[in-house]
């Protein structure tokens, strides 16, 4: 049996990174995943393949529209579907063999195969060429998540399916009925309204993008409309069928909508069904999470898990985070993640960007802020871009100054975020922020004008002088 300093469990965004960083420290490392390609969820049918499939069918669009006012006259416009499948599937299986390239690197054994733990430090791993076991000093559990089922609904095939589906339609949907209006439904339905589809998106609460600040949230949702998306709010789905035609999607209380494809997109589920958490005496929660202490450490001595199928939001850069962290842990250095400064990022057009408390949050809390708003349509880059819908808002504490929040929906939002987030992480106020020289004309002038807001000294925004 094979001997390692770790054994890793899965091969997405959290558990290659964690093996990377592993063996950057001196480790020797195992990871097994059961996939061809490495890379997850993330980046064989989830983060990347979907940016990918966004940026392709923001083109088409603009093509089609936008460009007329810059002076670009096209004609006729054609979709080659089966190019842009391809594109993205050269993006994905570029990516996936870069990891690859990396275990070998820093020779890290690859074990392609079903891993399930078989007691504490032991881990077998099944594949078509039989049973093999593996053991570990250590070992690290990163198998990810899965999308979530919904009661009354069964996936089959295409037609009603998950997010893995709808990334390869091989037609564009004449109409496409999107369960759920979480960052997934709202990007995919993106995708394919671009392209030609009629989307209708149901959600079950009274509101798009829970979890987002809200105010932000409802100017997306009237941007979305704008291009096409309809939104049917506080309903619930009971059942999606097959047809002759297409398929039938039923709701309780209203009419049945038919359509020809269904996406379901309710949130995802930690993968910890069936990999031997029992053998180890490892606990879960009741939604199935890993239960950890604060250095990622089951309930099994020796025994860590990130990302996914624990508990948090389920971000690939959480779970890379946290694997990095856990294996500092394990080599006895200090990993730290601060969870109030995780971003979120729905890529729509235009996107919407989130780090640290929302206005909701803090008004539920009843905690003292100040906020500071500046919008696009007072930037000059915006301007010169096309694409001054929307603003940037900054929320900080009212005696300390201290940044509690930035929420941005405009163009290239979950680049900008970056900056607050950092800002955050080291602790700056507002007019910290706001003190950065920014280069000029940029989209990041914007935030550090949200942040003079604050204090109500915008420069190029009129705002009550104190």
């Amino acid at each position: 049996m094979a001997e390692f300093d770790l054994v890793v469990l899965g091969g997405g965004p959290g558990g290659y990174v964690a093996a990377i960083r592993a063996a950057q420290l001196g480790m020797s490392v195992a990871c097994i995943d059961e996939n061809s390609q490495l890379g997850g969820t993330c980046l064989r049918v989830g983060c990347i393949p979907s940016k990918a499939l966004l940026e392709s069918s923001e083109r088409f669009a603009e093509t089609g529209t936008a460009l007329r006012e810059h002076g670009v006259l096209v004609g006729d416009v054609r979709l080659d579907l089966g190019a842009m499948q391809h594109r993205k599937q050269r993006i994905v299986k570029t990516l996936s063999m870069g990891i690859d390239g990396l275990f070998k690197q820093h020779g890290i054994v690859r074990y392609r195969g079903r891993g399930r733990l078989a007691g504490r430090n032991q881990v077998s791993v099944e594949s078509d060429g039989g049973q093999e076991s593996v053991a570990g000093k250590h070992v690290l559990i990163a198998t990810g998540s899965r999308p979530a089922p919904l009661r009354g609904i069964e996936f089959q095939g295409d037609r009603i399916g998950t997010s893995t589906e709808a990334l390869s339609y091989k037609e564009v949907p004449r109409h496409l009925v999107v369960i759920g209006a979480g960052y997934i439904g709202l990007e995919l339905g993106s995708v394919w309204r671009r392209l030609g589809a009629q989307v209708t998106v149901l959600e079950a609460l009274d509101r798009i993008l829970p979890g987002m600040d809200t105010e932000l949230a409802s100017a997306a949702g009237k941007m979305l409309e704008k291009q096409g998306m309809k939104f049917r709010l506080g309903v619930r789905v009971s059942a999606a069928d097959i047809t002759d035609s297409g398929c039938t999607v039923r709701c309780e209380g209203a009419d049945p909508i038919e359509c020809d494809r269904v996406l379901v997109a309710v949130g995802r589920i930690a993968n910890t069904d069936n990999i031997g958490l029992e053998s180890a005496g490892i606990e879960r929660d009741g939604r199935g999470e890993i239960t950890v202490s604060h250095n990622f450490e089951t309930s099994a001595a020796g025994v860590y898990a990130i990302g996914d199928c624990i508990r948090g939001p389920k971000l690939a850069h959480k779970a890379s985070h946290e694997g990095i962290a856990c294996v500092e842990v394990i080599a006895g250095r200090r990993g730290h993640v601060n969870y109030d400064t995780i971003p979120g990022v729905c890529y729509t057009h235009p996107e919407v960007a989130s780090v640290g408390k929302t206005e909701d949050q803090l008004k539920q809390e009843q905690r003292e802020y100040r906020k500071g708003v500046f919008p696009f349509a007072a930037s000059g880059r915006a301007r010169a871009l096309g694409a001054t819908e929307g603003q940037v808002k900054v929320l900080a504490d009212a005696k300390t100054d201290r940044i509690l929040g930035v929420h941005i929906l405009g163009p290239r939002a979950g680049d900008l975020i970056a900056e607050a987030g950092a800002a955050m992480e080291f602790g700056a106020s507002a007019e910290d922020l706001a003190a950065v020289c920014h280069a000029h004309p940029t989209l990041a002038e914007s935030l550090g004008e949200a942040a003079l807001a604050v204090d109500q000294r915008s420069i190029h925004m009129v705002a009550k002088r104190r």
